[in-house]
């Protein structure tokens, strides 16, 4: 029986995002009910209700997201947890690569939970001042009237009618920290869209950075402790319950000689318990990657290719990489804190690395051109990584698909670049017994990009006696009248008129519900892993495609999605 369709989309596209909100709903609801029930903050709730405990609830959850924010940008200790994974459960290791899916849920939730803490204390701030300016002898009154003879005893922070709630929060630590850290949120929330980080980068890039202020205003935001409790030592004595009804009598005094006047002190600090941690990891990430990146690299080659493309081939000390894996670039004569990532494209078993760089923004175009020009000399490139992807676990699999669009082939051509190795030196640890590689590109001239490449393994494949080990497709997806006719009239040909290769090009995108059924119907008892480098549109229709063609029976074909992310 084929697996349905519907159900099983539903679960794998928002499985973690409703398990991230269930989690933190828990969490409200449980510090909610401890907040709304601790005797400590008795007297505070009768001048603030229940908004205290969404105010303190919500401050919980942006403290537990806080301390976990950075833990899926730490690539080091995501590479390092990929290698000591090896022999774990494929979907566990299948986890480490929705580290950014992850990061930006928290983050989403560090919004909303902001949003919540930011309103209540609004809230706050208005109860406080009304509790002041009450003259009706209430105990919100009596209450907001205490200790306010100087005394650090006190329970309203607002201690004249004059005052303001908007006064309160631009000149009080908690206020000023709050009203930074929420600015800060905001800018990396809506850099962070996709169209400003595809089309802007660099907005999103040197906003990001905020991250740095966000937590140096987390770690103090409570320092001043304006919202604040019954001493421990006061409520040992006098209890709440016992002796509220007293202070309601003339000038606040209670005339219970079991009551005195309750004594109020601010919570201790606790944002720096939850992320000092994460941040000093964090820190050691970033010294590590520093140290690396510092490190000489030497620039062998230069290529440029069609449709803007350069390609460079580096060497440095003690470089290594597996299959897939990819590395931050920096070229300081263009920008000094600009990294971006970048598939490489070369293999394990090379005496060097590569890269394709494709002119997709300023940054990259920049680049090209000052590689092209090389005047007065040649560019200098600092390398940070390598960090791993999806892709090294492809020769995991007994059978692999491996899809790239455009520029997105990068990482598998560093997989085919390992196969034509493993076949020079008839490597027989190979777990991989099939490849079904196909491309995706808009125009002719991107082909040429590993067009020798296909043409060494075509040759290599044939000579092994392994013709049939990688079965490739090649689509072309913007084209013309002309280049269809010419290649309609020249069909009989030996090679292909538009790459040269024995395989020929196809026009138009694949029927990606064909490939699948004639994948499962070749390979019935295989686990099939699928590889995409490539838009999310395209990653959502090949997701259906794994889970409309896995079978139930785990004696049966299973298809398993794999996406690079980075």
């Amino acid at each position: 029986m084929v697996a349905r369709l519907g159900p099983r989309t539903l679960t794998t596209n928002h499985l973690h995002k409703a398990a991230w909100l269930g989690i933190n709903i828990f969490l409200f609801v449980y510090y909610f009910l401890m907040f709304d029930m601790d005797e400590k903050f008795y007297y505070t709730r009768e001048i603030l209700g229940s908004a205290l405990a969404w105010a303190r609830a919500s401050a919980k959850c942006l403290n537990f997201n806080s301390m976990l924010i950075l833990l899926p940008v730490c690539r080091n200790l995501l590479s390092f947890l990929r290698g000591t994974c090896l022999l774990c459960r494929r979907t566990m290791r299948k986890q480490l690569d929705h580290n950014l899916t992850f990061h930006k849920l928290v983050a989403y939730m560090l919004a909303l939970m902001t949003a919540v803490h930011t309103i209540a204390h609004l809230f706050n701030l208005e109860r406080y001042n009304d509790s002041q300016q009450a003259a009706d002898g209430s105990l919100s009154s009596v209450l907001s009237d205490l200790h306010q003879d100087g005394s650090d005893k006190w329970l309203n922070p607002i201690h004249s009618n004059s005052t303001t709630p908007a006064y309160v929060t631009f000149t009080s630590i908690p206020g000023l920290t709050g009203v930074i850290i929420t600015v800060a949120l905001i800018l990396m929330v809506t850099s962070s869209m996709e169209f400003i980080r595809r089309s802007y980068f660099e907005v999103f890039w040197y906003t990001h950075h905020l991250f740095i202020i966000y937590f140096a205003g987390l770690v103090i935001h409570g320092i001043a402790g304006l919202v604040r409790g019954q001493t421990e030592e006061s409520l040992k004595k006098y209890s709440p319950q016992r002796c509220a009804q007293y202070l309601v009598y003339r000038d606040g005094r209670s005339t219970h000689h079991h009551c005195k006047e309750p004594e109020f002190g601010g919570i201790p600090t606790e944002s720096w318990k939850w992320v000092l941690a994460p941040i000093l990891l964090y820190v050691f990430e970033r010294i590590l990657r520093f140290w690396r990146s510092r490190q000489r690299v030497v620039i062998t080659k230069v290529v440029t290719h069609p449709s803007k493309v350069l390609e460079l081939q580096m060497h440095k000390k003690g470089f290594n990489m597996e299959v897939g894996q990819y590395i931050f670039i920096n070229c300081p004569s263009i920008s000094l804190l600009e990294w971006h990532p970048f598939t490489l494209t070369s293999a394990p078993e090379d005496n060097f690395f590569s890269v394709h760089i494709r002119a997709a923004g300023d940054w990259t175009e920049n680049v090209i051109d000052a590689f092209q020009q090389q005047k007065p000399k040649i560019p200098r490139i600092e390398v940070d990584g390598p960090f791993g992807t999806a892709s090294e676990d492809v020769f995991q699999y007994e059978v692999a698909m491996l899809i790239g669009a455009g520029i997105g082939v990068t990482p598998f051509a560093s997989v085919l670049k390992s196969i034509w190795y493993k076949f020079q030196h008839a490597d027989q640890s190979l777990k991989t017994k099939k490849i079904y590689f196909y491309w995706l590109c808009r125009d002719t001239g991107a082909f040429a990009w590993f067009n020798d490449l296909l043409v060494s393994l075509e040759q290599e494949m044939e000579e092994s006696g392994k013709a049939g080990f990688l079965n490739y497709r090649l689509f072309l997806t913007g084209w013309d009248n002309s280049i269809a006719g010419h290649a309609v009239l020249n069909f009989d040909t030996v090679t292909d008129v538009v790459t040269g290769l024995k395989q020929k090009t196809s026009f138009g995108r694949p029927m990606w519900s064909n490939e699948f059924s004639a994948v499962a119907t070749a390979h019935p008892k295989s686990v099939v892993g699928v590889f995409l480098c490539g838009p999310e549109a395209l990653a959502k229709s090949l997701q259906k495609c794994c889970h409309q063609y896995s079978r139930l029976d785990p004696r049966k074909v299973k298809f398993y999605f794999n996406k690079e992310n980075f």
